[in-house]
């Protein structure tokens, strides 16, 4: 599986692609303390940052994001977002112009923390405009409980008509559809099947990750401390089948997490699965992309199981 991140920016006619828009934590990386209060000496992943353009520097992370170009058999595309976080307006501007992203077909949620929703208010901004509103609402799937956030956080998002007397102003036109937390039932969205893959993110939340793709099976999970068995055996070599791809949650190099699985954890859950190839995301600056892909280099071959960290603006060309 060919992976890149600049020099053959966008995509043939004929294939689909995955496209990292970002593989940070929530608070992204540079971490600003390191900036601002800089430690002696200064944090080196962070430090990066001021001397090296984001688009160069695979330590620059944004909220964790995926964009899937969907080619259809048509060899019509299809783009369809998973996240819109805190730096969604930032990796479009950065990531869909490099990769020639027109436009957006549908959005899937995972959960409705900051990291994943604090953007949705942009969606306006690669939709066609029109003042008075009347263009084609962007379809977003999610789960009842991210539904009950967000009709709180974006409440003018979410109101299904004007009162009478009220202004028209110009939002992001969106038509939401609940989905369920079971892999079970799955759902489409622009034409491609998606599996909802509940997960804990911490023991008092349930996160959904998404298995897709019929020629390869492509699972993504970005915040995960847990993984019900039920969903294990959904995305494991022992059971439903092997994945040809997963894409899993990384928060620290050492230690452990309450809400999130760290490095120890994560090669242990990719030893349990065993897919054929592992790129990680949801990192923060304890991750050094270089340095530890080089460990990562040696662990899988070692174990017999390709993992790399993953980056901004890489492109993943897959046959879904």
């Amino acid at each position: 599986m060919a992976t890149s991140n600049g020099s053959d920016a966008g995509t043939t006619p004929s294939e689909s692609a995955l496209i990292f828009l970002g593989t940070g934590c929530s608070s992204m990386v540079p971490n600003v303390l390191c900036l601002i209060n800089p430690s002696d000496p200064p944090c080196s992943v962070c430090a990066q940052s001021l001397t090296t353009p984001p688009e160069k520097n695979p330590n620059y992370r944004c909220n964790t994001s995926l964009l899937i170009d969907y080619c259809e058999s048509n060899g019509d595309h299809k783009y369809i977002l998973i996240d819109a976080g805190k730096t969604f307006r930032e990796t479009v501007l950065r990531w869909f112009v490099h990769h020639r992203i027109p436009k957006i077909d549908s959005i899937i949620l995972t959960h409705e923390h900051a990291d994943a929703v604090l953007g949705l208010d942009d969606i306006r901004a690669v939709q066609p405009f029109s003042p008075i509103n009347d263009i084609e609402p962007t379809p977003i799937y999610l789960s009842q409980h991210s539904m009950d956030s967000i009709e709180e956080k974006f409440p003018y998002l979410v109101q299904k008509k004007r009162k009478e007397g009220q202004e028209i102003r110009r939002v992001a036109q969106i038509a939401w559809n609940i989905i369920t937390d079971d892999c079970n039932q799955p759902f489409f969205a622009s034409g491609l099947k998606f599996t909802p893959l509940p997960v804990l993110h911490g023991e008092d939340y349930i996160c959904l990750g998404f298995l897709f793709g019929e020629k390869s099976r492509v699972a993504y999970i970005s915040d995960v401390s847990r993984i019900p068995a039920s969903t294990e055996y959904a995305i494991s070599k022992s059971g439903a089948g092997q994945l040809d791809l997963l894409i899993l949650d990384s928060l620290y190099r050492t230690g452990s997490h309450n809400v999130h699985l760290c490095f120890p954890q994560t090669l242990e859950t990719i030893k349990r699965l065993c897919p054929k190839q592992t790129l990680l995301i949801g990192m923060t600056h304890e991750f050094d992309h270089h340095k530890d892909n080089e460990f990562l280099k040696e662990w899988s071959k070692r174990e017999g199981i390709p993992v790399q960290l993953s980056c901004d603006g890489l492109r993943v060309p897959i046959n879904l």
